[in-house]
């Protein structure tokens, strides 16, 4: 049976889904369970399973299953930060010797995990433009690899990979594929649908949607996998709090909502921002898959539903001066790393969230500016960027 992802369904499931009433009191929004460990009748015999909140806890179960009810998963399991999701998730599916497709723009502290933490294990990275369907096959002719990392829309540059067709190329292989969703998060995309194996979030971003909460997750189906993940989870202990857990509960529960706004907001602002490059007003390019001039856009409007995310990138014609003081001059938006709050950002990627990458094939270029568009009233936003970017190109 095909999950509904229309954004109503959506909407339901994130309101619903875990969110049964308290037994004990029927409060209609589940407690957090702030404890450690949990009283046994008889020794070695926990009631309903739970012995220890590093193993197991109530406030993180309905954040679980909360999520893979949006995901159209059979597994979803939490973790205190994207990083230490992805940490589990290589060491789970990889072993020395093996190879990872990376694509060739992702996220600096992926990059830098697998660079710094793995290859020193003895795990080999090759990166490839994975959005480029002849790239993939190219370095699939010539190397041997156990697993390819996708992200789509990628970070910062905002690249669109098929995923349908790259995994079904990659499934031919015996790849594990693996989707980094958190630009778009489960509210606009759903990888699963498309065949990845696995798709991985930071949910600090626009699942937590407030900048208040360090989280990442796994999302899948195999089973096997599941308990693999599951496993090492535990053993390793990198599991949010109760608390966390449940602030993240509350966010997913307004995420449709928020990504519409989100997509909205960003559309228009990325379509001024074209307006002014082709005047020639100080912008050399922007990138957001909503505009039909990106390469990726008709991708990704076949498996991107409900809007386009909230990230744009923009590269000054100025160059890296342009962009330093593009991003230093805005008033509403923050200059702060991070994205997917309801409060709009802006950071300069190559002195910042992709600094790690610098002097790599994954360098970022130094006129480009990330913008992570908020739900602020949208003319307040253009007007702000309009005033920084007026005080970048004097």
């Amino acid at each position: 049976m095909t999950t509904d992802f229309s954004q109503d369904a959506i909407a339901t499931r994130a309101i619903h889904a875990g969110q049964e009433p308290d037994p004990t009191t029927g409060a209609v929004v589940p407690p957090i369970y702030m404890t450690s460990t949990f009283k046994q009748p008889h020794v070695g015999q926990p009631v309903n399973g739970y012995d220890y909140s590093r193993s197991i806890n109530p406030t993180r179960n309905v954040f679980d299953e909360q999520l893979a009810a949006i995901e159209g998963a059979k597994h979803a399991l939490a973790f205190s930060s994207g990083l230490a999701a992805i940490d589990v998730l290589l060491r789970s599916v990889l072993r020395p010797g093996d190879r990872v497709m990376l694509g060739n723009d992702v996220y600096g502290g992926t990059y830098r995990l697998l660079s710094k933490v793995f290859v020193p294990w003895g795990v080999n990275i090759t990166t490839v433009d994975v959005s480029d369907l002849a790239a993939v096959n190219k370095a699939l002719n010539s190397e041997s690899f156990a697993l390819i990392w996708i992200e789509t829309p990628s970070n910062p540059l905002l690249a669109v990979t098929d995923i349908a067709a790259t995994a079904a190329i990659a499934h031919e292989h015996g790849m594990t594929v693996v989707v980094d969703n958190t630009f778009a998060s489960p509210a606009l995309q759903h990888p699963l649908e498309l065949g990845a194996d696995v798709v991985a979030y930071s949910t600090t971003k626009y699942i937590g949607g407030h900048s208040d909460v360090v989280g990442g997750a796994l999302v899948l189906n195999d089973d096997e996998l599941a308990e693999k993940f599951a496993f090492l989870q535990n053993s390793a202990g990198a599991v949010p709090s109760p608390f966390d857990s449940w602030i993240q509960i509350r966010g997913l529960k307004t995420l449709p909502l928020r990504m519409q706004r989100h997509s909205e907001n960003a559309l228009a602002i990325a379509r001024h921002l074209e307006e002014l490059k082709n005047k020639g007003e100080g912008i050399e390019q922007v990138w957001y898959p909503g505009l039909e001039s990106h390469p990726g856009h008709d991708i990704a409007a076949r498996q991107m539903h409900g809007g386009f995310g909230g990230m744009i990138s923009v590269q000054l014609s100025g160059g890296k001066a342009a962009a330093l003081k593009f991003a230093e001059s805005t008033r509403l938006f923050t200059l702060a790393e991070s994205l997917g709050g309801v409060e709009s950002l802006i950071e300069h990627p190559a002195a910042m969230t992709h600094a790690s990458v610098s002097g790599t094939s994954n360098e970022v270029p130094d006129n480009l500016v990330r913008i992570s568009v908020g739900i602020e009233d949208v003319n307040d936003l253009i007007a702000d960027l309009d005033q920084a970017l007026a005080a970048a190109t004097k």
